[in-house]
């Protein structure tokens, strides 16, 4: 897809400050920390629509970004490790399980996986979960550049094993810094928008 304006239409924590106008929704989740907002912008074609931060739990509402007024890239807090208090946390936590569960306009979740580490038990919970309210799940391993090129396919395999993925399961690895895997998110994000 060619995006040709985005904006934040929407933050909210609750449905009464979701947008009502029926759009298609494809949220992001994943850890603090994995590169949520950086993906999200380098997908967006922004530098900073979305703020990213050295700092786990920097997102603590739902972001609705406005895609050529087509659709919303909805970006989630993370979960797991955040300096925040821990009532806070439980509050993020029950605020995304209900947009996850009770959001008509969802039609696929971005999962996001640190490509250099084994998916963690938040993780494979998470994708479980998601996997249990049988939604279309497409995981993006972020921060390849991390890595040698010759190291991927080591990594993915270790994620697909931890996951449980088969062979039909989508597993992008994706580069905030060298822009690789947007195309190919794109064209997977593109499928749903029909």
């Amino acid at each position: 897809m060619e995006v040709k304006n985005t904006s934040l239409a929407a933050i909210g924590t609750n449905f009464s400050h979701y947008p009502v106008d029926g759009k298609v929704e494809v949220a992001f989740v994943g850890k603090s920390n994995v590169g949520k907002s950086t993906l999200i912008n380098a997908i967006l074609g922004r530098k900073a629509l979305a703020r990213t931060s050295s700092n786990p739990g920097k997102t603590r509402t739902i972001n609705f970004y406005d895609v050529n007024d087509q659709m919303y890239v909805v970006d989630l807090p993370g979960y797991g490790y955040a300096k925040a208090p821990k009532t806070e946390i439980e509050k993020w936590g029950k605020m995304i399980e209900e947009y996850l569960e009770k959001r008509e306009e969802l039609r696929a979740i971005i999962l996001l996986i640190d490509i250099r580490h084994e998916p963690g038990k938040n993780d494979v919970m998470m994708y479980d979960w998601l996997k249990h309210y049988g939604y279309d799940i497409i995981i993006a391993a972020t921060k390849s550049d991390k890595l040698n090129r010759s190291q991927i396919p080591k990594h993915l395999s270790v994620i697909r094993k931890a996951l449980g993925l088969g062979a039909e399961d989508i597993l992008i690895p994706f580069s905030g810094e060298k822009k690789t895997g947007v195309d190919e998110l794109w064209e997977v994000i593109e499928k749903f928008l029909d």
